[in-house]
């Protein structure tokens, strides 16, 4: 993960002027809400919810978030919030919970998921189900991070907005969704049957954290991201003569498919750069000072940089390229036997700007057009960006940079995906955001053993969440 953050920021532009991050503005008026609040108390709450959810098992698969989505339920229901429940498959629900407000705006949406990953539970420290806070502060179990504690900040901010009677000029509709682990079937049932009735024009997911030393000792990180890259998922069908596997053939099946995966293995894309990221980069350098500070000030000595280290590191290169990955094989039936087809499973993921159906073409082209190649498309999305010269990202940025005035903030390019590729084509302007700075020891729980986080953090999240919440939604 943190060679993962590096690759990210160490990006540059070689023909355009940096761009600096805003100076965050005072805070407003509504902000007073913030300051009626009793943090202290809060924190007890959020860590509460927190480990009773990471109790309930909605590990996907099979998923099971009806559960998950009945318990978010029980809880608003018992704040006076009205939810529904929204089933999108046998066992799996999505849940819909709205704070009225007024109609200056459409409604801000604050978007979680409900399920989480398998977790082997011999390799973790303590079950990955426990939702234990040990004696030094750790809330244990399978989506601490990723991500019930998120949507357990985001539950808490639509509360306290509700509880402190605050004043708002747009609705604000809290989701929490299944199945963004594997096939975004919650979101997508959403856009499909019910965005009319949500209709939000901003939201924020996932995406985003804060990282300390993620490039420079001493500095925090805290990339939000506004883009994720876009997919085009394949199979590669090599076609030939069948025949007894004693017998070697040369125009066999999968020597075919081989010849293809050469060419595409022996491609060297030029690296591309997306001018938002030097605004992160220039962050991390005002803020690490020195040489290393000025050389990732400069767009030239990043660029530099960037075409000789970067490109070697298979995550930086994932950053600044179109990329494809073998991701599985099939066609033999017995080792004895030739078959007539063998494929290959291609992951292939796209910067902004690229149609996914040129890069089919493209690869087409570098492979060349046999009859004995066939191509079956999967899924295709292109990149979808949101802008950053919007309200949402800089109250985002605001907030985080005001909790954490020495840290680094700018946007980020995510460059895998998540429930807000889904809704960005329809228009909605989404920014991830996970409003917790966590160490290089934190990251290992992500998809990993031992996935825990500190209740100082969760609780310093929850009142960034509410601060950004208050700058979007709450009346001036």
């Amino acid at each position: 993960m943190r060679r993962l953050m590096l690759a990210a920021m160490v990006l540059g532009c070689a023909t355009c002027a940096p761009k600096r991050m805003a100076t965050p503005t005072a805070p407003g008026p509504h902000q007073r809400w913030a300051d009626e609040v009793d943090w202290g108390a809060a924190e007890e709450e959020a860590v509460s919810l927190l480990s009773r959810y990471l109790q309930v098992d909605t590990t996907n698969p099979p998923g099971n978030e009806a559960l998950g989505a009945a318990f978010l339920a029980g809880e608003l229901e018992a704040m006076g919030i009205t939810t529904e429940l929204v089933e999108f498959a046998p066992g799996r629900s999505n849940l819909i919970a709205r704070l009225e407000g007024g109609d200056a705006e459409p409604p801000l949406c604050l978007l979680s998921h409900i399920d989480v990953v398998t977790a082997d539970a011999a390799r973790w420290s303590k079950p990955p189900l426990s939702g234990e806070v040990d004696a030094e502060g750790f809330i244990w179990g399978r989506g601490a991070l990723d991500m019930k504690s998120v949507g357990v900040v985001e539950l808490l901010s639509v509360a306290l907005l509700k509880r402190l009677g605050v004043p708002l000029r747009r609705d604000v509709i809290l989701l929490a969704v299944g199945d963004e682990e594997i096939n975004n079937l919650g979101i997508r049932h959403l856009a499909e049957h019910r965005w009319g009735d949500i209709g939000c024009s901003q939201l924020i997911n996932e995406g985003g954290l804060g990282v300390k030393d993620a490039m420079v000792e001493g500095v925090t990180v805290f990339a939000i991201s506004f883009v994720e890259k876009g997919n085009l998922w394949v199979r590669l069908v090599a076609t030939g003569e069948p025949g007894h596997g004693s017998t070697p053939l040369p125009d066999s099946a999968p020597l075919r498919l081989l010849e293809a995966l050469d060419r595409i293995e022996r491609y060297d894309p030029k690296p591309s750069f997306h001018p938002e990221l030097y605004r992160l980069l220039a962050s991390v350098g005002e803020r690490a000072g020195g040489l290393t500070g000025a050389v990732l000030r400069s767009p030239g000595l990043t660029r530099a940089l960037a075409a000789g280290k970067l490109m070697a590191n298979p995550l930086s290169r994932a950053i600044l390229t179109d990329t494809v990955n073998v991701t599985g094989f099939g066609g033999a039936q017995q080792p004895n036997v030739v078959p007539s087809e063998s494929w290959a499973q291609l992951d292939v993921r796209l910067l902004p700007g690229t149609p996914p159906e040129a890069k089919l073409a493209e690869l087409k082209a570098l492979v060349g057009e046999q009859p004995y190649y066939r191509w079956e498309v999967i899924d295709q999305a292109a990149a979808v960006e949101s802008p950053t010269d919007d309200s949402l990202f800089r109250a985002i940025v605001d907030n985080v940079q005001r909790a954490f005035p020495e840290a680094a903030v700018g946007p980020f390019i995510m460059m895998g995906s998540t429930d807000s590729t889904i809704v960005r084509p329809l228009g909605v302007h989404a920014y991830g955001v996970v409003p917790f700075e966590l160490s290089q020891d934190d990251l290992r729980g992500f998809h990993g053993d031992d996935e825990r986080l500190h209740r100082d953090k969760l609780g310093r999240g929850l009142e960034i969440m509410f601060r950004i919440v208050l700058d979007a939604a709450a009346a001036p």
